[in-house]
């Protein structure tokens, strides 16, 4: 075979055999297959499109460009989930540890952040001494001893997608739905799962910005899912306003540790539970929503979601006196407030610009080389819908010098809507696909 037959073929809108597919795949991981010619390759998927059967095929010869993990040893079902990047996202820090003090194994391999999105590895690494880069033997020893490990991705799990993603950061192809599709569940496939739960963002914060997308998307990948034998359910979840209300590292642990005791209700809660109820129900730790969710609840009343927390915290090094002291964790000298110039409601909210003022303050990397001030972020103090003064405060921002303060009030500047009528916001569950295997 050749490359640049194969480019031609899908820029001419024809199908790709499942032998070119392979080929191709094969010449990105051992890179005889050129940067430019993976590019017009991506390209022309980017303008073309994959049809199921071919993104099928793309996500399978990624899952196995690498190892396959094999969690066999771990008993009981396996279930993983995957969001696919939001901002105020600090739902696995909590939700990894309540499903895994109801008896689910949880093997959790996340990312660092990137542009606006925040990564759950920045997170836990700004608890002191958390270890997050963990071989696979000792996670599968750790999760088998106290149900839960939360670690980085293995270097050598899905290598292709690390070249294609890097290479579609900067060809203007990021936003291929085949593509994202591949991406999320070739790790996915990749980790070992027995079942996966998604939770699809949609709105200004997320990559895909409307529903129709959203649902497209989430249909590609429990269709992959289905084909590969793993119940798959994908939640549509919305991403019009910040999940929580604390955007950065340390700041999203505190709000984390304050779920799991019990106080704080919301959104943020809210997405935890539903998502832990599939999780549980995948699981087969029971068969209804209703009953997953009583469960999840009482593990936050009785606080054993939070004491398999600071177990995990113990377990890989960090310093779990922090649930119990939030100055042990970073903090940044400078804080300033953000204020309103008006009267009003907040009406609508540009979550990305949101994510963006939060990079500004060093919470997140402009480039994937740059260094995270772990004790840097935002607060919100008013959500859509909300009602606000003149000089009240919309926000708080924390950084460590006065330059990154400014930065990010000027992004803010645009971030807020401010009108006269009030405005109800969405609900935070859009939709939910199941392929019910």
């Amino acid at each position: 075979m050749i490359i640049t037959d194969i480019i031609a073929k899908k820029r001419n809108k024809l199908e790709l055999s499942t032998d070119e597919i392979n080929f191709f795949i094969k010449g990105v991981t051992d890179h005889s297959i050129k940067d430019y010619q993976i590019s017009a390759m991506l390209m022309a998927i980017c303008i073309n499109s994959l049809n199921k059967r071919e993104t099928y095929d793309l996500t399978m010869a990624m899952a196995k460009s690498g190892s396959m993990l094999d969690l066999s040893e771990i008993p009981s079902i396996k279930v993983d989930k995957h969001s696919t990047g939001g901002v105020a996202d600090a739902v696995t820090l909590a939700l990894a540890p309540l499903t895994a003090s109801l008896g689910l194994p949880i093997v959790k391999m996340s990312g660092k952040g990137l542009g606006h999105t925040g990564g759950t590895i920045d997170k836990l690494n700004s608890i002191p001494n958390f270890n997050t880069e963990i071989k696979i033997e000792k996670a599968i020893e750790q999760v088998k001893n106290i149900n839960i490990v939360l670690m980085e991705q293995t270097q050598d799990l899905v290598p292709a997608d690390k070249i294609l993603y890097n290479l579609r950061d900067v060809t203007a192809t990021v936003e291929s739905i085949p593509l994202i599709a591949s991406s999320i569940m070739s790790k996915k496939l990749a980790s070992g799962a027995d079942a996966i739960v998604l939770d699809v963002k949609c709105g200004s914060g997320a990559f895909i910005k409307d529903f129709d997308n959203a649902v497209k998307l989430s249909e590609i990948m429990i269709d992959i899912g289905k084909k590969a034998g793993k119940r798959t359910v994908a939640i549509i979840t919305d991403m019009n306003q910040p999940l929580g209300n604390s955007i950065g590292n340390s700041i999203e642990v505190v709000e984390a540790i304050e779920i799991l005791k019990g106080n704080i209700t919301g959104k943020l809660k809210d997405i935890i539970l539903v998502l832990g109820s599939y999780m549980l129900l995948l699981g087969n730790k029971t068969d209804n929503l209703d009953k997953a969710k009583l469960m999840l609840e009482e593990n936050i009343i009785n606080k054993k979601g939070l004491e398999k927390f600071r177990e995990l915290i113990d377990a890989q090094g960090g310093n779990s006196n922090i649930i119990d002291d939030y100055s042990l964790l970073p903090c940044c000298k400078y804080k300033a407030e953000f204020i309103s110039e008006y009267d009003g409601y907040i009406t609508s909210i540009d979550t990305s610009k949101i994510g963006a003022a939060c990079v500004e303050t060093g919470a997140g990397r402009h480039k994937k080389d740059d260094k995270i001030d772990y004790g840097s972020g935002i607060i919100l103090k008013k959500r859509i819908g909300d009602k606000i003064q003149k000089n009240e405060i919309i926000a708080e921002v924390f950084a460590s010098s006065k330059e990154k303060i400014e930065n990010a009030l000027s992004v803010l500047s645009t971030a807020f809507s401010i009108g006269n009528e009030k405005i109800i916001p969405s609900n935070i569950i859009l939709g939910i696909l199941d392929n019910k295997i």
